[in-house]
């Protein structure tokens, strides 16, 4: 994880990580060996003391172009 803020007046939480990842087995293609390090971030929204909504903010066509996927 490199940054996690929180806005409590509205309830949210915000996490901005990187993913790496390397195709070794497993997935829709025979394992290619292509690695991956893509950035993401999730903004949590509470509600009742659970999350209500909570959308990946990140670029995924990139990541699997970059695994050999697409």
């Amino acid at each position: 994880m490199k940054s996690f803020a929180t806005g409590a007046e509205r309830s949210i939480v915000c996490a901005y990580e990187v993913f790496t990842g390397t195709h070794l087995a497993g997935g829709p293609c025979a394992p290619t060996g292509r690695a991956t390090r893509t950035d993401y971030a999730y903004v949590m929204q509470f509600g009742g003391g659970n999350i209500v909504h909570m959308p990946k903010i990140g670029h995924s066509g990139l990541a699997l172009k970059e695994r050999g996927w697409a």
